[in-house]
């Protein structure tokens, strides 16, 4: 439901009475992970998408229905050799779907459309699995570790509810819990969705360069908050870098050593200038940040490298560097070049091969992923 918030929170302004559709659960290959969703309004009109088109017809239906008669549903869509292209998943997979109508009563779930509008870190935790009366009752946990709402107004039920979503919070995760009725830590009784809204993650482009330029839009267009930075004053500007959130001029390591980062962070380094690249890159693979790249041949790549070991990186340290940077795409402009690095940036979070998957036997939606999966899920 959150990953379409800000058309959401639109609608909720203007006063509209909708229904959302949530995948909650994911059985086998699924197009879509959990969290994606479907909306459909008083009108007819639809926004968001649940399985890239295969069951959405039926899913809008659900939508239609939950307006009409006020009622949570929870449904689920599976592969069908009958009837595969009508309401079933080609895929081969199974999603379970929760429908809720949102009207302009739903105090938590609209307050809970606010908070992700506003990039606010806050979990939207909903009651997937349970008795009848339970289905679809929610509580909006914030960072700080309020609540509002209720699941069925026991207050132990809700602090553990709310305990565990707060776990799963800080991780920058959505997934399912199972809690007891009695609100023990025993599983049991109830299954809860929790999901997550968090800033977005960060992309920072260490070199000002014309590479640079194709990769903030890659980065924007994958989601990120991308920030550019050089010490070069007369590249470092927002003339030629408009799509960036932040365009800094500093010394990239003093940069890296006094901004922000987080297990989600992605950085990428372009600046191809020992001067710059050995600091910054010390400081870089120390950090428990998702993703480091560095643009460079081969050759500058093994000079990099023993200058690091020089500075006292570990072989660890060192593996964790990509390096030459992207995936191999045979791109030569700046555009290719960005898409190969995006590639890369992707299948280290899902933990795909980059290899085609023509021909290939390898799972198409991977269930493990590398160190940017469970931050970026």
């Amino acid at each position: 439901m959150l990953d379409i918030a800000a058309a959401l929170h639109r609608w909720s302004e203007e006063g509209r009475d909708f229904a959302v559709a949530t995948v909650v659960a994911v059985d086998g290959s699924a197009p879509r992970a959990p969290g994606a969703a479907l909306a459909v309004d008083s009108e007819g009109t639809a926004v968001g998408s649940v399985s890239g088109g295969c069951v959405e017809g039926a899913v809008y239906e659900l939508c239609v229905q939950a307006l009409q008669d006020g009622r949570t549903v929870r449904e689920r869509f599976g592969y069908s050799d009958e009837d595969a292209f009508a309401v079933g998943l080609t895929c081969g997979g199974a999603i379970d779907v929760l429908v809720t109508p949102v009207r302009s009563g739903e105090a938590v779930l609209r307050a809970a459309l606010s908070a992700a509008g506003r990039d606010e870190p806050a979990a939207l935790t909903r009651v997937v699995r349970g008795p009848d009366a339970l289905l679809g009752r929610a509580l909006l946990v914030r960072s700080d570790a309020s609540y509002e709402g209720s699941i069925d107004g026991r207050p132990a039920l809700d602090r553990r509810a709310a305990a565990e979503a707060r776990a799963l919070l800080d991780a920058g995760r959505t997934g399912t819990v199972e809690i007891a009725e009695d609100g023990t830590s025993c599983p049991g009784g109830l299954t809860v969705f929790v999901e997550s809204s968090v800033p977005p993650p960060r992309m920072i482009v260490f070199g000002a360069v014309d590479f640079a330029t194709a990769l903030v839009r890659a980065g924007k267009f994958l989601g990120h908050h991308v920030t550019v930075c050089d010490a070069r004053s007369v590249f470092a500007t927002r003339a030629r870098f408009p799509e960036a959130d932040d365009v800094v001029v500093d010394w990239p390591h003093r940069y890296l050593g006094s901004t922000t980062t987080d297990e989600r962070t992605v950085l990428c380094v372009l600046t191809h200038d020992a001067r710059f690249d050995i600091p910054l890159l010390e400081t870089a693979l120390r950090l428990p940040v998702a993703y480091v790249g560095a643009m460079g041949s081969r050759r500058t790549h093994e000079d990099r490298n023993q200058r690091l070991r020089e500075a006292g990186l570990t072989e660890d340290e060192l593996g964790r560097l990509h390096s030459p940077i992207g995936l191999d795409l045979g791109a030569r402009t700046p555009e290719e070049t960005a898409l190969s690095i995006a590639a890369e940036i992707v299948a280290e979070r899902r933990g795909g091969t980059g290899a085609p998957l023509t021909g290939a036997r390898t799972p198409i939606h991977h269930d493990a992923g590398g160190p940017l999966r469970a931050a970026l899920r």
